[in-house]
C-alpha cells in the first residue's frame, strides 16, 4: 500500500461517491470523522478532505486508507490532493506567530498596555498588514484570517496577562505572555523589532524571503525579534559577495580560517575538503543594528557549532561573548577535574594507611 499515490480521477469517482451516499453515510461507512483542519472545496461544495484522500485509494490501490494510517493535515491528506490540483482550504486559522504577536503587543503597548475595539483604526490598520505577512500560506487561511475581530481579541488577550491587570485575563496563549514580558523587559528593542517587521511587510521586502527553509528556525533556533527578521539576517550572512569579501579581507591580513569563537579550523581537520570553508555571522541583530549596508566589520567567521550556539536562544552572545563562555567553561571543568583527581588521591591515602612494620618471630 502506497500511501498518497492517488489520482484526480479517483478523487474524483470519491466525491461522486459521497454526493451519492451523502455526508453522514459515507464517513460513516469508512470510518472517518468530519474534517478538523482542511476541506476540501470542489464545485461549490465542501468535502472532508481526510475521508476523501482516504478513500479516493480504493480506485488506485485495491482498499482506502484507514484513518490511523495518515494524517489529514498538510504533510498528507491535504498535500495529496494539492498536487493533484484541487483546492483545499483550512477549516481554522494558524496559531499566531511570533511575529504576528509582536505588531498585537507594540499596538497594545501604544495604547497604555489597555486592549483595542473593533472599531479602532488601529486594529482595522493591523489586520490589513497581517494579511500581507507571507508567514502562512493562503490554503491555511480561512475567510476570518486576521480579520479586525480576531486581532482586537488578541490586543485584549495580551493587555489582561498585563502584571497590573486585575481582571480576569481572556484566552490567550503562552507566547502571547512570553512577548508581553519581553515587551516589559526591553521596550525600546521590541519597539525597533516591531518597527522593522512593518517596514519589511510595507516595503514588500518579505515576500521575497526564502520562507520553506523554516524548518531549522525551531523553537531552538530562534530571536526576540521574531522568524522573518531572523530569516532575513540569515540571508544577509548567507551573502555569497559578503562572504567572499570577508574572508578574502581576512586571508589578506595573513589570519586563518578559524572559528572566531572556538579556533575550530575545516582545513585542518578536513584537509582539501574544508579549505577555504567557514560560516559567516552577522554580529548585530536587525533589531539593533536597524537598516543600513553591512560593513565586512560587522561580519565574523565561525564554525557551523558556534554559529547554531549563537542562534539557538535570545539574547545572542557575540563570538567574543561566546569565546570567553567556552574558555571560563574549560577552565571550570579543568578544575574540577583536577578537585576530583585530588580528593581521590587523598581517599586512597586514607585508606591505605602506614605500611605496618614486619613482626619477629
Amino acid at each position: 500500500m502506497r500511501r498518497g499515490v492517488i489520482t484526480r480521477e479517483s478523487v474524483l469517482k470519491t466525491v461522486a461517491e459521497h454526493d451519492e451516499l451523502g455526508r453522514e453515510a459515507f464517513l460513516s461507512k469508512y470510518g472517518f470523522g468530519e474534517a478538523r483542519a482542511y476541506v476540501l472545496v470542489h464545485e461549490g461544495r465542501e468535502y472532508d478532505s481526510k475521508a476523501i484522500a482516504g478513500v479516493a485509494h480504493k480506485w488506485d490501490q485495491e482498499r482506502a486508507l484507514a484513518p490511523s494510517e495518515f494524517s489529514g493535515g498538510k504533510d498528507h491528506a491535504a498535500a495529496w490532493l494539492k498536487r493533484l490540483g484541487f483546492h483545499v482550504r483550512a477549516v481554522k486559522n494558524p496559531d499566531w506567530t511570533r511575529d504576528e504577536i509582536i505588531l498585537a503587543c507594540d499596538l497594545v503597548m501604544n495604547n497604555e498596555w489597555k486592549g483595542l475595539d473593533v472599531q479602532s483604526s488601529q486594529v482595522i490598520e493591523l489586520s490589513a498588514l497581517l494579511q500581507l505577512l507571507p508567514i502562512h500560506a493562503e490554503a491555511d487561511r480561512n475567510e476570518k484570517f486576521r480579520n479586525p475581530n480576531g486581532v482586537a481579541r488578541k490586543t485584549f488577550d495580551i493587555a489582561t496577562r498585563h502584571p497590573e491587570y486585575r481582571g480576569k485575563p481572556t484566552n490567550g496563549g503562552s507566547l502571547d505572555v512570553e512577548v508581553l514580558n519581553e515587551f516589559l523587559a526591553r521596550p525600546d528593542e521590541m519597539a525597533e523589532a516591531a518597527r522593522l517587521i512593518r517596514e519589511g511587510i510595507t516595503s514588500g521586502e518579505f515576500q521575497g524571503l526564502d520562507l520553506a527553509g523554516d524548518e531549522e528556525l525551531d523553537d531552538d533556533f530562534s530571536a526576540a525579534e521574531g522568524r522573518l527578521l531572523m530569516r532575513r539576517h540569515l540571508a544577509r550572512e548567507r551573502n555569497k559577495g559578503l562572504r567572499k569579501k570577508k574572508i578574502d579581507s581576512v586571508l589578506r591580513k595573513g589570519g586563518s580560517l578559524a572559528c572566531d569563537a572556538c579556533g575550530f579550523d575545516f582545513e585542518e581537520v578536513y584537509g582539501e575538503r574544508g579549505a577555504g570553508y567557514v560560516e559567516c555571522h552577522h554580529v548585530v541583530p536587525l533589531h539593533e543594528a536597524g537598516e543600513g549596508r553591512t560593513r565586512l566589520s560587522d561580519l565574523a567567521l565561525i564554525c557551523a557549532n558556534c554559529h547554531r550556539m549563537i542562534h539557538r536562544r535570545a539574547p545572542w552572545p557575540t563570538p567574543a561573548d561566546l569565546k570567553v563562555s567556552i574558555e571560563q567553561y574549560k577552565s571550570e571543568k579543568r578544575a574540577g577535574s583536577a578537585g576530583i583527581g585530588q580528593q581521590r588521591a587523598a581517599t586512597a591515602e586514607r585508606s591505605s594507611g602506614p605500611t605496618p612494620a614486619p613482626t619477629r618471630a
